[in-house]
């Protein structure tokens, strides 16, 4: 078994794109609108081509009564993120912060062996970048 898909709830797709495509380095995998104007949005890591995340807008198959909840708890940085395995935190670090990156948290070493550091995409999820120590 291997993991194919995750997701990730944006407000803005077009601004989720630049993000994890511009700012993060991320490969577009799919960016096609299907049936009811859905827009199936996904990257991935070049050194995974077989994983997408996908970049989705709070809508079906979301049932309309969860939809508000879901919209004030992303508004809030309140769902989960992605963390990225890389070479040199630090030099991600900078690379993410100069595209403009909104920074959570300066490269730090953990006591659990890695140096990592966060940043926040345009809607507020929460993107670590680590490496070990």
């Amino acid at each position: 078994m291997k993991l194919s898909h995750t997701f990730l709830f944006v407000h803005d797709q077009d601004a989720a794109l630049k993000f994890y495509r511009d700012v993060i380095g991320l490969e577009v995998r799919t960016d096609q609108t299907i049936e009811n104007d859905y827009r199936w949005l996904t990257v991935g890591p070049a050194e995974q081509p077989e994983v997408e995340i996908g970049l989705a807008r709070i809508g079906p198959p979301v049932p309309p009564t969860d939809f508000e909840a879901l919209e004030a708890l992303l508004a809030k940085g309140s769902l989960q993120g992605l963390i990225f395995a890389v070479e040199d935190v630090d030099a991600k670090f900078e690379q993410v912060r100069a595209a403009g990156g909104e920074v959570m948290q300066e490269p730090v070493d953990q006591y659990y062996g890695v140096r990592d550091c966060a940043f926040r995409d345009p809607s507020g999820n929460m993107i670590r970048f680590s490496s070990l120590r």
